[in-house]
């Protein structure tokens, strides 16, 4: 049997700086045979490995209809994440994936779509978002709310250009009070009350939100208030993905293992788990 431990060579083919701590690598497979029958789903991860430092956990934040190309974004954070950062452009790092489950493309078609992301949390959601983009004529409406501490830390800026650019699509960037930076164009405040705002349409929709406990905490309470029901929102448990073939045990909470049996679940699905998720 292949050992499921063993990461296959990955080349970077393009790197980009999302923030000042958040970095976009485009990754191409060494190996041929591999890279042909790559094939992963929206909402799935890999484990993103820095040789004699570690490997981390990232979502693949690029849409299976973009080509044989994938990528991740990671933000800096400790010393693997600091050795991908030192990577350039024809580095070799590892990969191994694709694992868990991913967002229910199939059950959403045909539905009004509303996707929140808060920072790094948007790395699933654009996923997901170009996907949908890219097969728009399946799904009804779509609306996009994208937000962060500040103006600088807004990721995909140059995917929410494009997105703003479309008249099937309505976007919306926030920052949090105090974030607001000189040329910014969008709106100043928490996700939370943001969403409420725009009041989107509970009927016969589907709403994914990321982001980081905080927020999802306070997002699904907006969107209680919204008269949106439990089983109509979907997020990841992103942050609690380990080792990503269930093994090491790390990613149990409650009666789930992440790495296995998410990381996308709805909020139905959290109302089980212990409370202090």
């Amino acid at each position: 049997m292949e050992n499921p431990y063993l990461p296959r060579l990955v080349r970077i083919a393009e790197l980009r700086d999302e923030t000042p701590d958040v970095r976009t690598l485009r990754l191409d497979f060494v190996e041929p045979e591999v890279a042909e029958s790559f094939a992963f789903k929206p909402g799935q991860f890999g484990l993103f490995s820095a040789f004699g430092e570690g490997e981390c956990t990232f979502c693949i934040c690029s849409s299976p209809t973009r080509g044989p190309q994938f990528e991740c974004s990671f933000k800096l954070v400790g010393k693997v994440t600091t050795a991908l950062r030192e990577c350039d452009v024809g580095d070799l790092i590892g990969f191994r994936g694709p694992y868990g489950n991913w967002f229910p493309v199939d059950d959403m078609r045909g539905k009004n779509l509303v996707f929140v992301g808060g920072g790094i949390g948007m790395a699933p959601v654009r996923s997901i978002v170009d996907f949908c983009l890219d097969n728009r004529d399946e799904y009804g409406d779509m609306t996009i709310l994208n937000g962060a501490r500040t103006a600088s830390d807004l990721v995909y800026k140059r995917e929410s250009a494009e997105w703003e650019r479309r008249d099937d699509v309505r976007v919306v960037k926030t920052v949090d009070p105090g974030g607001k930076e000189p040329g910014w164009d969008g709106r100043v405040g928490l996700i939370p009350p943001v969403l409420e705002d725009m009041a989107p349409h509970t009927d016969d929709a589907v709403v994914i939100v990321c982001g980081p406990p905080i927020m999802l905490k306070f997002t699904l309470i907006s969107l209680d208030k919204l008269g949106f029901e439990r089983d109509q929102i979907v997020t990841t448990l992103e942050n609690r993905m380990k080792c990503g073939v269930g093994k090491c045990g790390r990613c149990n909470v409650g009666p789930m293992y992440v790495c296995t049996d998410g990381p996308v679940v709805t909020a139905a699905q959290l109302e089980a788990l212990p409370a202090d998720l």
